[in-house]
């Protein structure tokens, strides 16, 4: 039998990259530590800010939501209905009990009701891909929902295997504006939030492991809408390469943060000094009108 590295008991979980095992507790134990080290060693939330997390009713917000709580930090959730029919209807009821599982505040924002639009029909009317709709609608919407509510950091359910894929794509095709980008904080600056990503020292798999371990039920499937999304395939390339050599995407993504990533950064920082608030709604852009706007006039025209 396997046994646990910390406490030497029997194992439920290994992780290969770390060529350890652990049992239930310190396997938890090794979930926060490692969110305590990205928190620490990045400065992403300081003594007594407030959190909003980002949440999607999917095993990363929902773990993230989780372990801050039990970290002690003043912590809230955010929810976006996107309209993507039974899939949004079950992550909004996986939310909504977490919420209540912890007696914990969930903020909740629905695009039809609010902004008289969903992902379906208004990635249509745009002539966008509903990747990109939705990517828009919510860096805009969490954004706004922290900014109104007081909030002084945005954490995201990012992980280990979303980063590595990220970088996977950008650096295949040289995209410098977003390596610039590719941090695990973005300071808030700007009329922007601080936004932060605690869980990129952490994969999927782990992720999944411990809402089983902690009982917390979240949608297992994936966003009907993502079909084809390039990204899901940058996953499984470098899933086939993490398979032949285990800790290649924990190699892959802090030895850019490390090595490069200081090289893209100038690019992004001189994107942000022509921003200016947005002639409908404020938030900060380098246009007239802030592109969430000019969706919100084309899906509902």
């Amino acid at each position: 039998m396997t046994k646990c590295r910390r406490c030497k008991g029997p194992a439920v979980i290994d992780i290969r990259r770390h060529n350890a095992a652990f049992c239930t507790d310190c396997f938890l134990h090794h979930c926060r530590e490692q969110v305590r080290k990205s928190i620490h060693d990045f400065r992403m939330i300081a003594e007594g800010e407030r959190v909003l997390v980002a949440v999607s009713g999917g095993k990363d917000s929902l773990a993230l939501w989780d372990i801050l709580l039990d970290m002690g930090y003043d912590a809230d959730g955010v929810y976006l209905g996107l309209g993507i029919g039974d899939y949004s209807n079950e992550s909004h009821r996986m939310s909504r009990a977490y919420a209540d599982k912890r007696g914990a505040k969930l903020v909740e924002i629905e695009l039809r009701d609010d902004f008289g639009f969903d992902i379906p029909t208004g990635s249509k009317a745009a002539r966008r891909v509903p990747c990109s709709a939705c990517g828009l609608s919510k860096r805009h919407l969490f954004n706004k929902a922290a900014i109104d509510g007081g909030y002084d950091v945005v954490a995201t359910g990012h992980n280990l295997d979303d980063e590595a894929a990220v970088l996977f794509g950008n650096v295949l095709r040289w995209a410098t504006d977003y390596l610039g980008r590719q941090l695990p904080v973005l300071p808030g600056e700007h009329g922007f939030p601080r936004k932060v990503k605690p869980l990129v020292r952490l994969g999927e798999r782990e992720m999944a492991a411990y809402c089983v371990l902690r009982g917390i039920d979240y949608i297992v499937e994936e966003c009907p809408m993502a079909e084809g999304n390039k990204h899901l395939g940058y996953k499984e390339a470098l899933n086939a390469i993490e398979e032949q050599s285990p800790g290649s995407k924990a190699a892959f993504y802090f030895g850019f943060l490390d090595r490069a990533s200081a090289m893209f950064t100038p690019q992004a920082v001189a994107e942000r000094v022509d921003l200016k608030p947005c002639s409908s709604c404020g938030a900060p852009t380098t246009g007239d009108v802030c592109a969430f706007c000019n969706l919100v006039v084309k899906a509902t025209r």
